[in-house]
């Protein structure tokens, strides 16, 4: 019996799309073990990125995931059935030795799209932007349309000297080319020539298994995915359900997302210039205290009470993004939450902060034509969540929804766009037959030697696929 074990990065931007990930291959016969940490077993709610004190320690984060290795290599050992398959976050170089010392295949699982990963493959080849200027744009060579970026809107690891280790996504790209494929959590219909030009340079071993937000089919689901929702979902609901359709804004901007007090009180200013309705989610970390003081001063909570909600902490966003209450999505454009806009049919307002968000961006406002640029020109540094640059101000946020709410020809074109694309993303769904190869091809890879005890029978005596219980290491 098939048995596929997913080993995700203890994020939940990365953990929830596996948990998905887990439900479609569950559906379709197999058996899937999750390997994770105890507070994120919780989650499906030891140390997750968010939880971390401060994103400076975010080095020591990763080296103490190494230390996964050898409990997790015997665990495997004594699995039963015995694994047929490594699905793992490709940020996890390490499992590349775990692989090869059971002698099963190893899949990478990367949670960006074709189009960012074609760019960030023709970068690290062609070199191009290390002669750019920081602020002047340059095209990105051998891609199916003109693209262009300044340096400054890069992800760290095609930055020089930057705070990342280097050395730390060397090794991480140096194993992603000895891997036996990648699935991508994206849909051929959404990106059809760069899923082609990607397939190409992974010499076939591409499987587009998204959008795997969409599996989350009962308000249940959609309430409960990724962690316990910080604001109760009927109350949730009833105020959704209290507005018109498309009347709404919803404005979240990452599981990750720090925003600096002062440029949260123009996010915050922005959205109540706007005159729309609107949900904005509030994360904890470093910065709440100073941005809760100013939400008592200004008095925004009272001033914004008729017409906003403020969640502070973790939202229902599926459940929230998929009610016909809501016209707009102001988002960070994590793949994610972009991909969670899409099948929810909603054109978007983007906000890039880090890591390949800028190139999502590209996508949602040049490519599908779903997307409107609040204006960010460069990348925070993640650790402190601070820019080089000019910060987004609150008539920029303002500008920017206005055209996404606006009922002119260009409003309408946006969101028929987005309707059409949510409609893709449905039907491509209910289509599994080209999953079929992602599930025989690396079971049929040698595998390890106990191959006669491959078969396990549930408490009833049966062999029904299952996903067995998550094993738990501390870190």
């Amino acid at each position: 019996m098939i048995n596929f074990v997913l080993i995700p990065l203890m994020a939940p931007g990365h953990i929830i799309p596996m948990i998905d990930m887990a439900k479609l291959f569950a559906e379709r016969g197999i058996i899937v073990t999750i390997v994770t940490t105890p507070l994120n077993a919780i989650r499906f709610s030891a140390v997750s990125i968010d939880t971390l004190p401060s994103y400076k320690l975010i080095n020591n984060f990763f080296n103490a995931a190494k230390m996964l290795q050898k409990p997790l290599e015997q665990m495997l050992n004594g699995l039963k059935p015995a694994p047929s398959c490594i699905i793992c976050d490709k940020h996890l170089s390490w499992t590349a030795d775990l692989s090869n010392n059971l002698q099963i295949p190893r899949i990478i699982f990367d949670g960006m799209s074709c189009f960012t990963q074609l760019i960030m493959n023709n970068l690290f080849i062609s070199k191009v932007h290390e002669t750019a200027s920081e602020s002047e744009p340059f095209v990105v060579p051998s891609l199916p349309d003109r693209i262009e970026f300044t340096k400054l809107q890069l992800p760290d690891l095609l930055k020089p000297g930057s705070v990342v280790v280097k050395d730390f996504f060397e090794e991480v790209r140096a194993t992603e080319t000895l891997s036996y494929g990648v699935v991508v959590n994206s849909f051929e219909d959404l990106e059809q020539r760069y899923v082609d030009e990607f397939w190409k340079i992974r010499g076939g071993k591409v499987w587009c298994i998204g959008p795997l937000s969409l599996f989350n089919r009962e308000n249940l689901d959609k309430a409960q995915r990724g962690n316990k929702a910080s604001i109760d979902t009927d109350q949730c609901l009833r105020w959704l359900d209290s507005h018109e359709p498309d009347s709404v804004i919803y404005a979240c901007l990452g599981s990750l997302s720090r925003l600096m007090p002062s440029q949260f009180i123009e996010l915050a200013l922005g959205l109540e210039a706007s005159n729309y309705s609107f949900i904005l989610v509030i994360h904890g970390g470093e910065n709440t205290e100073e941005i809760e003081k100013w939400i008592l001063e200004y008095g925004f909570d009272e001033r914004i009470k008729e017409r906003g909600l403020l969640i502070r902490g973790w939202a229902p966003q599926v459940l929230i993004l998929s009610h016909s209450s809501v016209g707009g999505f102001l988002t960070h454009c994590g793949w994610n939450s972009t991909l969670e806009g899409i099948c929810a049919g909603l054109p978007m307002i983007t906000w890039p902060l880090f890591a390949e968000q800028f190139l999502n961006e590209k996508l949602v406002v040049q490519i599908l034509g779903t997307g409107v640029r609040v204006g960010a020109e460069d990348v925070v540094d993640f650790t402190t969540q601070e820019r080089s640059g000019m910060k987004v101000m609150k008539d920029e946020v303002k500008a920017a929804i206005d055209m996404v709410m606006d009922q002119g020809n260009q409003g309408c074109e946006r969101r028929e766009k987005a309707k059409a694309l949510k409609e893709m993303a449905k039907r491509r769904i209910t289509e599994s037959a080209d999953i079929i190869p992602l599930i025989e091809e690396p079971a049929q890879e040698p595998l390890a030697e106990d191959e006669d005890e491959r078969v396990m029978e549930n408490d009833d005596g049966s062999d029904m696929p299952q996903i067995q219980e998550t094993e738990q290491f501390d870190t």
